[in-house]
């Protein structure tokens, strides 16, 4: 499972720095909507075994739209596309429940098909975000290598070291000594990260490597919760040792908006 896992990770990483380094920024956004659409679905396919309702193809169409919406706001500045095409995206939603017939789980149904694309196409769509700030190719670089480094360094610690669980009701392999060696290795990583944004202070790189490295496990933990609320071991299956999309970018879903607030808000 380890070298599976390693395997899977180099090749991911590799094709996703290759794209955003040797690409144009087209080519990145339908990598983006690719992994939004994957791990959508696989939401929508978990939240049905636990036999809730969803509408799991029209609510992957609609969330396939955001990371579009986001595309067209920086090349032909349509302002405020992403916002209104969530409402607008919500107004379809309840609209649709208008053809149900039993009128079972209404409420359920229409909160998670809009859950998964604030949660998801939203979130995620935040990378394409930060792809266009000026530096974006580095920043996005530098989200990944934190993210994913401290994620490695969570794995490998707790592994070799992890004693005390963390939340077992939750994870049942996570550990303390993983979480706090994920967050020093998060710290370390954004520090030598100075070469890659010559422009960000150390202190701006400390700040931004400990808002990702206490962010990145609550998002790992939040979709932990959603797998095992739905009784799944993985999202999906596609991705050998990893599990599926959804697994891979749990993390990146919280920490792309956060470090593109914070450098909006003090680095900008």
């Amino acid at each position: 499972m380890l070298k599976e896992r390693i395997i899977s990770s180099i090749l991911v990483i590799s094709l996703i720095l290759l794209v955003i380094f040797f690409f144009p920024n087209w080519v990145f956004c339908a990598v983006a909507t690719m992994f939004i659409t994957m791990a959508l679905y696989e939401f929508y396919s978990m939240v049905e075994k636990k036999g809730i309702t969803v509408y799991k193809y029209f609510g992957t169409f609609l969330g396939i739209l955001v990371p579009i919406f986001t595309y067209l706001e920086y090349n032909m500045k349509t302002e405020g596309a992403v916002v209104f095409s969530i409402v607008l995206f919500a107004v379809f939603i309840f609209a649709r429940q208008f053809a149900k017939k039993d009128g079972s789980d209404i409420l359920a149904s229409t909160a998670i098909t809009l859950f998964g694309i604030l949660y998801i196409s939203w979130f995620f769509s935040f990378m394409i975000k930060l792809k266009y700030l000026p530096s974006g190719n580095n920043i996005v670089a530098f989200l990944l290598l934190l993210t994913e480094g401290g994620d490695a360094g969570a794995y490998f610690i707790g592994s070799s070291m992890g004693k005390h669980l963390l939340i077992p009701r939750i994870s049942p392999k996570k550990t303390i000594e993983g979480t706090v060696g994920g967050f020093v290795t998060t710290l370390i990583l954004a520090v030598l990260s100075k070469p890659l944004l010559p422009g960000m202070s150390i202190q701006q790189l400390l700040i931004a490597g400990i808002l990702v490295g206490v962010i990145c496990p609550i998002g790992d933990l939040a979709e932990s919760l959603f797998k095992r609320d739905c009784g799944v071991k993985d999202s999906g299956e596609c991705l050998p040792g990893l599990g599926g999309v959804l697994d891979m970018i749990d993390s990146l879903l919280v920490t792309s908006p956060i470090l593109y607030f914070y450098i909006m808000a003090f680095v900008m």
